[in-house]
């Protein structure tokens, strides 16, 4: 009798289970393992004829001073605003969570950059970045720091720079989020009893604010560290991955090594590559991370 009951639930949960497993091994599984075997290929993304040539492409990658220059450009991408979008994300919190009033008008004009496409916020800060009408210059010129004006894009000791104050400036808001519930599950009884032994506000938040929400770090560095490795919009609107190479980053290699200049083979590779990176720093990240946290 438990028997045919056990089989009835397996039969039914196959059921629900069954359209999503099926979408997710053809959109997901199938294209994976394609990819997998295109990166030993030279095939150019359009012609039936696929030559298989073992692992030149990978060969071609640890050799390729392209591919250095574009590893080099995500590993500080992603750096950058790992760090700083979390930080910045941390502060719009604290505010939100510290406001006597307007605490919903704080959290909802915080979070509209999210709202805003990789694509429009693009193209917003590239105006912004204009030389001759751009916001940062106009407003340096009225001041009278005209010598201080810059070709924000087209330096390339800041092009990267400026790149990843747009992601932050579009992600912090959603990363608010996170930390903002955290930072309300914290229990108030603790904060009451480090004030009344004495403790400063600064005292209090890093002795027991910061331990309490280590797992909203934990989700947040994850969700930023993936973001930076993939960023694709900004960068294709804003820079076309230029001056030069300087803001070429592995995803949009990618792009340009297999759309633009028919190289689908040896851009499948360098996805191929990117997906291990990311496994590999997220597994460093989670093991630093996880190791930290405070259970409540």
């Amino acid at each position: 009798m438990n028997t045919k009951k056990k089989k009835g639930i397996d039969k039914a949960a196959f059921l629900f289970i069954g359209p999503a497993f099926i979408f997710f091994t053809l959109f997901i599984i199938v294209p994976t393992l394609a990819s997998v075997y295109y990166s030993f290929t030279s095939w150019d993304g359009i012609s039936p004829v696929v030559k298989f040539v073992g692992l030149a492409n990978y060969k071609e990658i640890f050799t390729s001073a392209r591919f250095g220059n574009a590893l080099k450009n995500t590993v500080i991408l992603t750096v950058f605003i790992s760090i700083f979008e979390n930080a910045a994300a941390l502060a719009l919190a604290l505010i939100v969570d510290n406001v006597r009033w307007g605490k919903n008008f704080f959290r909802s004009a915080f979070y509209i950059p999210v709202l805003v496409s990789g694509i429009v916020s693009g193209f917003i800060w590239k105006i912004m970045y204009n030389y001759n009408f751009g916001t940062f210059n106009t407003i340096l010129k009225d001041m009278g720091l005209k010598e201080l004006q810059q070709d924000w894009l087209g330096n390339s000791r800041l092009t990267l720079l400026m790149v990843g104050i747009v992601l932050i400036w579009k992600g912090a808001g959603y990363y608010m989020i996170i930390y903002l519930a955290s930072l309300q599950s914290v229990s108030t009884d603790l904060i009451e009893a480090a004030q009344i032994d004495g403790a400063s506000p600064f005292q209090r938040f890093r002795a027991i604010t910061l331990p309490l929400i280590s797992g909203a770090f934990t989700i947040n560095f994850t969700l930023s560290l993936i973001n930076g490795l993939k960023v694709f919009d900004q960068i294709n609107v804003m820079t076309d991955g230029g001056p030069g190479f300087t803001t070429e980053t592995l995803v949009y290699l990618l792009y340009k090594v297999g759309f633009n200049e028919g190289r689908q083979g040896f851009g499948t590779a360098v996805g191929i590559m990117l997906l291990f990176l990311i496994i590999l720093l997220n597994a460093i990240q989670q093991r630093f991370l996880r190791s930290r946290e405070v259970q409540m």
